[in-house]
């Protein structure tokens, strides 16, 4: 089951437009960021979702944003752990995997097609939980997004988030010929859409992807009114790994990283507004 919404929002920004349509096709292909989970992930979603800990041992009821996070995956485990489900993503091909594998599943889906810094279709505090799988940097300015996150996260409520690391985005994707190595090829302080690469498990193909500084995701997130309480990096390095391959060059620079936040009170956010404007 599933019930759907379209929100259009006046004159989407060209990056977002543009990754629209590479999701679309990536959708169409069923890239791996693209297939649902498996039977024995469903099992223990849970554990699946949550390795850590972070969201304790119960999330029956709980009612919880997949944020970015179309594509049939996210959707079908969270409610299989017992939450109520609300799917945003800017690709209707990858809003139709989660219609799909709700319909297969017997599970009730709320999907909206929107971009993830525009989520004025929601009430304030509507949320207990946000969890945000890898796509900020499918966005220029991730300020925005943490600002609407915050607004529809209710007060104590969690904020799950996976980024691209900053210095992973500024690497080569292959090692050079001495030593096997990786260099910074990007500019840290950049603006605009990092050049294209090729495709991989680090690079989308077709998309447009921003480079955010930790200043602008950690500091961003906090000047949200969000608490961060935890902060990993998921290991993906393997000792023996083939030169040049995925877990060889995570040796080097952990791809991701995931951040638990906190919503702040009320109370807390009025105080902490009144501190900065002094």
């Amino acid at each position: 089951m599933h019930r759907d919404a379209q929100h259009d929002s006046p004159g989407p920004s060209a990056s977002v437009a543009h990754n629209a349509r590479a999701w679309n096709a990536l959708a169409r292909d069923g890239v791996p960021l693209a297939q649902p989970a498996r039977d024995d992930e469903l099992a223990n979603p849970l554990a699946t979702v949550d390795p850590a800990g972070w969201l304790g041992p119960d999330i029956r009821g709980w009612r919880v944003l997949c944020l970015a996070a179309g594509g049939g995956r996210h959707s079908s485990l969270y409610a299989a752990a017992g939450a109520q489900i609300t799917v945003v993503d800017i690709s209707d091909e990858m809003l139709a995997l989660d219609r799909a594998v709700a319909r297969e599943r017997g599970f009730d889906a709320r999907l909206v097609q929107t971009s993830m810094d525009e989520l004025s279709m929601f009430a304030a505090g509507e949320f207990d939980l946000v969890i945000h799988p890898v796509s900020t940097c499918y966005i220029a300015d991730v300020a925005p997004v943490f600002a609407a996150v915050a607004r529809v996260t209710r007060p104590g409520g969690l904020y799950v988030s996976q980024h691209k690391s900053p210095t992973s985005l500024q690497a080569t994707l292959r090692p050079e010929r001495s030593g096997g190595n990786y260099a910074l090829a990007e500019r840290y302080y950049r603006e605009g859409p990092l050049p294209p690469a090729e495709p991989s498990r680090l690079r989308e193909r077709g998309t447009l992807e921003y480079l955010h500084r930790w200043e602008q995701l950690l500091g961003g997130i906090c000047r949200a009114g969000f608490a961060i309480e935890d902060v990993l990096e998921p290991m993906h390095a393997e000792r023996d790994a083939e030169q040049g391959s995925f877990a060889h060059r995570a040796q080097f620079v952990a791809p991701y990283v995931r951040i638990k936040a906190r919503r702040g009170s009320e109370r807390s956010l009025e105080s902490r507004s009144i501190l900065l404007s002094d």
